[in-house]
């Protein structure tokens, strides 16, 4: 699933693409909006809020969408051919962004943007962030102690924008199993840590959470079952978390991060 640094990027090319410009094609390949046409509109801006984009029009019209597992972006030339897979089209005269494999798709008015985003927690890359916004993630963290600390990490109710990827390096840099539960976790440096990868990944084309840009030195344990732990070279542990279908694989490393192995 793209976490929020993905999804802020993907913001980000869009607005440059689209802001200001009037749309000569606007298709939504939806059977609830498949006779909408947005050709004529112009695009206000692009918004991420964790995980969740908001692209703008005027006349206070925005098209929320959720890039859930296979969900993308993609900016091509107007006259490309489209596959099946293609949601959206928004199309300028010099360039066209079609929305790939998106399945939550809702027009709203834009003032009510914030009805679809208002359960989440305070969003790691939002601009605006601020001591109150950090101590508000602490305290949803803590509500539930005895639950793992990886499972807390990945709720968007208590902040919005850490995936699987980022759990399970913040888990790694705060010296802990993602089985520890949240009672014996340092909360505010998991809050810290979270915003800061995140924060440094924002506008990095390739991710690393180590400041290595080597593509096999990247990341601490996450993927590494073959290559071993980063630091120390020990083989990675491999784990399911959560219930249900919320279950998600976990790696971390048994001597960098003590506690439970799963």
């Amino acid at each position: 699933m793209p976490e929020g640094d993905t999804v802020f990027q993907t913001a980000r090319r869009l607005a440059e693409a689209l802001t200001g410009k009037l749309l000569t094609r606007g298709e939504i390949r939806h059977p609830r909006l498949s006779t909408v046409d947005l050709k004529g509109r112009a695009v206000q801006g692009v918004r991420s809020v964790g995980k969740h984009l908001f692209v703008r029009f005027d006349r206070d019209l925005s098209l929320h969408n959720h890039l859930m597992m296979d969900g993308s972006w993609r900016l091509q030339s107007p006259h490309a051919r489209l596959n099946h897979q293609v949601r959206v089209v928004l199309a300028t005269e010099l360039t066209m962004a079609v929305g790939v494999n998106l399945q939550q798709l809702r027009l709203i008015p834009t003032p009510e943007e914030h009805r679809l985003v208002d359960h989440l927690g305070p969003d790691l890359l939002d601009p605006d962030w601020s001591a109150e916004h950090a101590a508000t993630a602490d305290e949803r963290l803590n509500r539930q102690p005895d639950r793992e600390i990886g499972v807390a990490l990945l709720d968007q109710t208590v902040m919005a924008g850490v995936g699987n990827v980022y759990k399970a390096e913040v888990c790694f840099l705060l010296v802990v199993s993602p089985l520890t539960p949240v009672s014996t976790v340092d909360t505010q440096r998991a809050v810290e840590l979270s915003r800061e990868l995140l924060l440094r990944n924002a506008l990095r084309p390739d991710r690393s959470t180590t400041n290595d840009p080597r593509h096999d030195r990247r990341l601490w344990v996450y993927g590494r079952t073959r290559s071993g732990c980063l630091r120390c070279g020990a083989r990675i542990l491999v784990a399911n978390q959560g219930e249900e279908t919320r279950e998600r694989v976990t790696y971390h490393c048994p001597n960098c991060q003590p506690g439970p192995r799963g």
